[in-house]
């Protein structure tokens, strides 16, 4: 499932449109800490371990659909702890991350099964191009028209205009129709007034504000009337949307 970021590009969903996870093994908490923020920012949740004990309790409980496992951890090495999360997620794909001149370790890797590799220092566009080619490749996310945005059970056909909730159509004004595609261009990211403003009605109301939340009102009539909601309002930052918590 496709939708689009923020930076135009598809952004890749679970097929039940819920964000894709990613679990990053990394006994460097910078590393962990920057992987995880670019991550964070192509809309996927994260969980991070610093040794293989805490990635194998960790891939029990959090189930990603992707895995990236340095290969040098403290308490076993990389193949050891690769072993153990294929036993315990068969199909998950893995990427590993290697020393630049660690070639034996990128062999023993692949020829392991591991699915690709990323040697450090490494470039974060790098890591994230890989990762959604293996998502994509794995089928842990589907494809569909990059015309077609979909948040949970919404979708908004951006060429025909249609929007579904759950199967049933919903019909909304043009201003209503933009409102709602922004939102859903950037799911479970809080949006500000002024960002709303300028996208959508593209110049500031500067003192009429307050026609975001008339508009917000409208959508939450037509989206979240007799559902579990799916637009949020953060207080003193702004609104987003998100799948409804079933």
């Amino acid at each position: 499932m496709t939708t689009t970021s923020p930076l135009g590009r598809t952004e890749l969903l679970r097929p039940d449109g819920r964000a894709v996870r990613v679990l990053v093994v990394d006994d460097e908490q910078s590393v962990t800490e920057l992987l995880s923020m670019a991550l964070r920012y192509e809309g996927w949740q994260i969980r991070s371990a610093g040794d293989g004990q805490g990635a194998v309790r960790a891939a029990r409980r959090f189930r990603p659909d992707v895995v990236v496992l340095d290969m040098m951890l403290p308490d076993m090495d990389g193949l050891s702890a690769f072993g153990r999360l294929r036993r315990e997620l068969p199909d998950v794909p893995v990427l590993f991350l290697t020393g630049k001149d660690a070639v034996e370790d990128r062999i023993a890797g692949l020829t392991a099964g591991g699915d690709d590799y990323v040697t450090k220092p490494f470039g974060l566009e790098e890591v994230v191009a890989r990762l959604r080619g293996l998502i994509r490749r794995s089928g842990a996310a589907d494809r569909r028209s990059e015309s077609t945005l979909v948040v949970g059970d919404l979708t908004l056909d951006e060429d025909s205009h249609e929007v579904t909730r759950g199967g049933d159509s919903l019909h909304l004004t043009a201003t209503e129709f933009e409102l709602l595609r922004f939102l859903m261009r950037n799911p479970r990211r809080v949006l500000s007034k002024a960002q709303i403003l300028d996208r959508v009605w593209s110049y500031d109301f500067g003192g009429r504000a307050n026609v975001v939340e008339l508009y917000i009102s409208y959508l939450r009539r037509k989206i979240d009337a007799g559902r579990e909601p799916m637009i949020h309002t953060r207080r003193g930052a702004g609104y987003l949307i998100k799948p409804a918590v079933s």
